[in-house]
């Protein structure tokens, strides 16, 4: 395993990141006292919305590997929970190829140590930043053969890149380096379905230091612009199935959830 990050990680323990309060969320060890104060002032539907979302990505994973999809690029990974995305591709593909990315240097720490011993090449990260998407394309090239579809996974993480700091055009940027038959897999928080609960949380995480910048679902569908969604196209995260099919009475969710293919 390589990584992007030469120098031992510095971890700010003061100061709620959220990764470590998505893990907080998901019953995870690996946070501190200030990310678990942001979480303890959290509704119930918080914890809810970070399962609904780690379903999700698993669901998207397997089908992906099911198409034949070997190439994914992670970002805003967050620390790992097992099952992890290359453990569920890595099943239908030993070789299939991950680039993990996040921006705590917690995550780092835990990546090297899971990742330890595997196949160089096979399963990388990068401590690299959203906002700067052309430093990820450029690590990710070296692991990544980018004249063959990749996956770019984007769970949960763009509510965190508010209008102002252009998350639409971050998003073109990154897609723009993808070939044809490529793939977006994203998950969202609603800012429409529960207009209650969505503030209450992104005001909840301003206390915490945590800016949050929710979406409707037209501002959502916009990160697909240009691509051609999968079925069952843009719904709620607990509606997102390839297979087995969906239940036919879906959990209640705040999480908008999509696939779809670059052409």
């Amino acid at each position: 395993m390589t990584t992007g990050t030469p120098h031992p990680p510095r971890i700010d323990t003061g100061r709620a990141h959220p990764a470590r309060v998505y893990d907080w969320l998901l019953g995870g060890k690996d946070n501190y006292p200030a990310d678990e104060a942001v979480g303890e002032k959290l509704p119930p539907q918080a914890r809810d919305a970070a399962r609904q979302n780690r379903q999700f990505m698993q669901r998207a994973a397997g089908w992906l590997a099911a198409q034949g999809v070997d190439q994914f690029l992670d970002i805003g990974s967050g620390i790992p929970t097992e099952p992890n995305l290359h453990q569920i591709v890595q099943r239908a593909t030993p070789a299939a190829k991950v680039v993990y990315t996040d921006n705590d240097p917690l995550v780092l720490h835990h990546a090297q140590a899971l990742l330890a011993g595997r196949p160089e090449g096979v399963t990388d990260f990068i401590e690299a930043d959203v906002h700067r998407p052309e430093e990820i394309l450029e690590h990710a090239r070296g692991v990544l053969d980018f004249t063959r579809p990749v996956a770019l996974s984007l769970i949960a993480l763009l509510h965190f890149v508010p209008d102002e700091q252009d998350a639409h055009g971050i998003v073109r940027t990154l897609l723009s380096a993808l070939p044809p038959g490529s793939h977006l897999v994203l998950s969202h928080a609603a800012s429409d379905l529960h207009p209650e609960l969505a503030a209450q949380v992104t005001a909840e995480y301003a206390k915490g230091g945590i800016r949050l910048g929710f979406r409707t679902r037209s501002e959502v569908a916009r990160f697909f612009d240009g691509l051609d969604l999968v079925a069952p196209g843009l719904v709620t995260a607990p509606e997102w199935h390839g297979t087995p099919p969906p239940s036919p009475f879906p959990e209640d969710s705040g999480i908008y959830a999509g696939v779809a293919r670059v052409r």
